[in-house]
């Protein structure tokens, strides 16, 4: 065996995850010696096609690929909801939807994972990281103190060692160092997912139905992620170019049928949907892939030690609403400040920690918009209030400090942190409200009452958006806050109140949502 390669930065894993860390890294410290650890040889097709608005402003401010996102990949019209009947019986023209009727104001991609994977490594050599693709990482020792860490590496029959100050593990869920440390965490929220990808999808944007098209303006359904929701489950449609479509299910997992992992179960479980069977009449599939729990989470994203985890190798919460690329973004953030406040000279201790508690607050802040809430997705009418709920308080609470980089700042990440319990009881509150509201109406009978016929404009509740692209003084964040509670409760409270023959207490301050207590 040679003597060991010393680098810098060691990654191990060349997914999304780990390529774009390395390329931020280049980007911020030119001379750093990085080095990529992958063990496939080829890009192959993943999930996790659909980027949201945090995980673009990374790409596009702190990445600078906008021109190329644009040139091979494709722009996104943003989020598109359908509801169906009990009998999961309408036409597609006849069920309620909840979208935009044109491109957002914000960017969001429709990305094919191969071909930006394949990319960035093209773009990684290009600037001199050395990337090792159809190796196996046999064994990972960390450093004591100030030690380096060692990587051993297997190709074929020969072996090799690495050693480097810092070392992310970006493996996906093989989670080389994470499950070495111990460090994953059960998820209570119990979900399985089957995908693929197919060619030969029906056109949602030249259907025949003229009124149907013009409900939109014209604007195209086929770009968009669209969502077919049922009671526990959701079917997704994502365009990744060329002709293929990524096509795949997200199910509680109690409700979920084995059958439905393998080629002809999949295909006869979505054909099961008028409205999607309809849009599969000549498809071809091309691969097939399923996971039995998606959900997990893990014990600490980054160590004073030197070490991190970024992507699936530390935690995922759930791929409604695509949040996996913004953990990715928020990650990698974090791990290139260390870095470079470490190779600086700086005691990264306090550093790590409010970076490790802020990952752990985001976690558990996403993880209650699912959790036992998946009963919501039936209906159009109580949905509809639920994803009011959930975009607002995204770009107002998440998108906003991101774009302007107030997460990076110990002081006011710190700031934030004093603040989690606050957010994570108003979240839990609103969780309560949903679920009261679904059990009602489901209770009377009128859960699917608005699923025919309505058509929702996605962002029409959002006036303040171009606010959110400068700074905002707290107590306009905390105003707008407040309308967002007021406004979704208010709805809410409306429908209950109709049930049930009452009339509820009118607008709370905002306070009042942040306390333990019953919003219905």
């Amino acid at each position: 065996m040679n003597a060991p390669r010393q680098v810098d930065v060691a990654i191990v894993g060349g997914g999304l995850a780990g390529l774009l860390l390395a390329l931020q890294l280049q980007r911020a410290r030119p001379g750093l010696s990085i080095a990529v650890f992958e063990r496939a040889r080829e890009r192959t097709r993943k999930v996790g096609e659909s980027t949201v608005e945090i995980a673009t402003n990374y790409l596009l401010r702190r990445l600078r690929l906008s021109t190329y996102l644009y040139e091979r990949h494709l722009p996104k019209n943003g989020l598109r909801f359908f509801f169906d009947t009990p009998g999961r019986d309408a036409e597609l023209t006849q069920m309620s939807e909840i979208g935009s009727h044109g491109l957002p104001l914000l960017p969001t991609f429709q990305v094919d994972r191969a071909r930006l994977e394949t990319d960035l490594m093209v773009m990684l050599e290009e600037r001199g990281v050395d990337l090792r693709c159809g190796v196996k990482v046999v064994e990972v020792a960390l450093g004591e103190g100030r030690d380096r860490h060692r990587v051993t590496l297997e190709d074929d029959a020969t072996r090799e060692v690495y050693t480097c100050r810092w070392l992310v593990d970006a493996s996906g869920r093989a989670s080389v160092l994470a499950r070495q440390q111990r460090l994953r965490v059960p998820e209570a929220h119990a979900l399985a997912a089957v995908w693929g990808r197919v060619t030969g999808l029906e056109d949602l944007d030249a259907h025949p139905d003229e009124a149907w098209r013009a409900r939109v303006r014209h604007t195209s359904r086929l770009l968009s992620t669209n969502h077919f929701c049922y009671p526990g489950y959701w079917i997704w449609l994502i365009p990744v170019g060329e002709g293929v479509t990524s096509v795949g299910v997200v199910c509680e997992r109690g409700r979920f049928r084995d059958a439905v992992r393998r080629r002809d179960g999949f295909l006869a479980f979505l054909r099961e949907h008028a409205a999607v069977r309809s849009l599969l009449t000549r498809v071809d599939l091309l691969d097939i892939g399923s996971l039995g729990q998606v959900s997990y989470g893990t014990k600490r994203f980054f160590s004073p030690g030197r070490w991190g985890l970024t992507g699936e190798a530390g935690a995922f919460t759930d791929p409604f609403y695509s949040p996996g690329s913004d953990f990715i973004a928020l990650a990698n953030d974090f791990l290139s400040a260390l870095i470079c406040a470490d190779l600086d000279g700086e005691d990264i201790e306090e550093r790590c920690a409010a970076y490790d508690e802020y990952m752990q607050f985001r976690y558990e802040a996403t993880m209650l918009l699912y959790r036992d809430l998946y009963a919501t997705l039936a209906s159009y009418e109580l949905y509809r209030l639920k994803w009011n709920f959930d975009i607002a308080c995204y770009y107002n609470l998440w998108l906003a400090p991101y774009m302007l980089d107030e997460h990076l700042p110990v002081k006011a990440i710190a700031s934030e942190l004093r603040r989690k319990e606050l957010v994570l009881q108003a979240l839990r509150n609103f969780s309560r409200l949903f679920q009261t509201l679904e059990g009602e109406l489901r209770g009377r009978g009128q859960l699917h009452r608005h699923n025919l016929g309505q058509f929702y404009y996605g962002i029409a509740h959002i006036d303040w958006l171009e606010q959110i692209h400068g700074p905002r003084r707290r107590k306009d964040v905390l105003r707008t806050t407040e309308r967002i509670f007021n406004g979704v409760r208010g709805e809410a409270v409306a429908i209950l109140d109709g049930l049930r023959g009452e009339k509820s207490e009118p607008r709370l301050p905002l306070y009042e949502f942040m306390l333990d207590r019953s919003l219905s």
